[in-house]
């Protein structure tokens, strides 16, 4: 896979997405990144890429001439995401998605937003992380792009583990436990040390429902919508 960031902080990249798997997996070539300046499209001898909001109001809005110029420029057979705080949220299913594509391109936003005109042009695949608002994009690009590459072949030791995370399956996964068996008191639940392996899937997934419920009621209600169907 191969991953074009537009961004006017090309600096930023690969930043944490250069650590730990997804590191090793580039390292390896197991997935590209390219990060594209969208200030070298700029008209002008200052570099500016945005302008006054048409109508009035507070900020800056990235203008539509200077960032389509960057998207022709490098748009070839991509698939077109665009960080929004106004896209739909980001979810497991839709990494596993995004984790079959060959070719991405990303939209890193700044400023108030980009001009609708862009949106308008080339559709591009709007997507938010949380419904709140962070300073750029591109933030939010390394989050969704660190839950993509973790899933493509070869980057994970162990696929198996994939299947049992949270939201795999709708459900938040159930506790781990690990030495030492005992801690500050605290034991690790006997059945876990029992050998019994069709035990311990039946208390892993009873404990996956109870954390659910208690921590996140409306995926449960959901999962036992889907069972009925």
């Amino acid at each position: 896979m191969k991953i074009k960031v537009l961004t006017l902080y090309p600096e930023m990249f690969p930043g944490f997405l250069g650590f730990s798997l997804t590191g090793k997996a580039l390292a390896e070539g197991k997935w590209r990144l390219e990060t594209i300046n969208i200030r070298n499209y700029a008209t002008d001898k200052y570099g500016s890429v945005d302008d006054t909001p048409c109508g009035g109001g507070a900020g800056m809005v990235m203008r539509a001439d200077i960032l389509g110029s960057a998207i022709d420029a490098h748009l070839n057979k991509d698939h077109l995401i665009y960080m929004t705080p106004k896209g739909r949220p980001l979810t497991q299913a839709k990494l596993h998605e995004l984790a079959q594509k060959e070719n991405l391109m990303i939209i890193c936003n700044r400023f108030e937003g980009v001009d609708e005109r862009i949106i308008e042009e080339y559709h591009p695949d709007e997507i938010s992380i949380g419904d709140y608002i962070l300073t750029g994009g591109e933030q939010a690009a390394m989050v969704m792009i660190d839950g993509i590459v973790r899933l493509l072949d070869g980057v994970l030791g162990n696929t198996q583990s994939i299947c049992s995370e949270s939201f795999e399956d709708g459900l938040l996964e159930y506790p781990q436990y690990t030495r030492p068996i005992e801690w500050k008191g605290r034991k690790v639940p006997e059945i876990l040390l029992s050998g019994h392996h069709q035990n311990i899937e039946n208390w892993r997934k009873e404990q996956s429902l109870k954390q659910t419920q208690t921590r996140r009621p409306e995926l449960l209600k959901k999962y036992l919508d889907l069972q009925k169907l």
